[in-house]
């Protein structure tokens, strides 16, 4: 979905994204109203896009992307500092599945379509980017497994000394504190390479 496409899956999307990052790795003590607000801009942006997965007719997962270009200066301003132009990268913002639909291949689909949107763009270069928890925060469940090597098998890499900051409550607290974010970086969408 792009453009006022985009404006009919606000209200479950917000909703969906403050039910998945409330889990780990993200502990997000989200609101629907500011999450309605943020996503705003996807339907305003010029070059955004929603990939939405349905069951029916309900939302069970999306995966969003912009323009890095079009991203706040406070998010810009690290990939600047560290050599990048915002200007020839495409941002893959967030992807949020619900559990029950995990592991049947809508996470490739989510990348597959970003991808194919960034490429029919221009862009051979597309960044995202990972919350960075420690090993041994109380809240990891045993079971956890990163989605590293996932991200890996499609051509991904962590951008060494390139993280950004955003600011969130965990989940109970009231206060929101500043949580560094890994930068995952691919080139040569254009030509397919990794």
């Amino acid at each position: 979905m792009t453009a006022k496409q985009i404006e009919g899956v606000l209200e479950p999307l917000a909703e969906l994204r403050v039910k998945v990052f409330r889990d780990w790795p993200y502990l997000y003590e989200g609101s629907p109203d500011y999450e309605r607000s943020y996503l705003r801009r996807y339907a305003e942006s010029e070059g955004a896009v929603v990939v939405a997965a349905l069951a029916g007719k309900q939302l069970v997962g999306a995966a969003t992307g912009q323009p890095l270009a079009g991203e706040v200066a406070e998010f810009r301003d690290p990939f600047e500092a560290a050599g990048f132009d915002p200007a020839t990268i495409f941002y893959f913002a967030e992807s949020v599945l619900d559990a029950q639909w995990r592991g049947q291949g809508l996470g490739h689909g989510f990348f597959d379509a970003r991808e194919a949107h960034a490429r029919a763009l221009g862009f051979d270069r597309a960044a995202f980017c990972a919350v960075i928890r420690p090993m041994d925060h109380p809240a990891r469940p045993k079971d956890y497994r990163p989605l590293d090597p996932f991200w890996r098998k499609r051509g991904y890499l962590p951008v060494e000394g390139l993280t950004v900051g955003f600011d969130w409550p965990d989940v109970g607290e009231t206060a929101s504190s500043r949580k560094r974010m890994q930068v995952w970086m691919r080139d040569g969408l254009l030509s397919g390479a990794g």
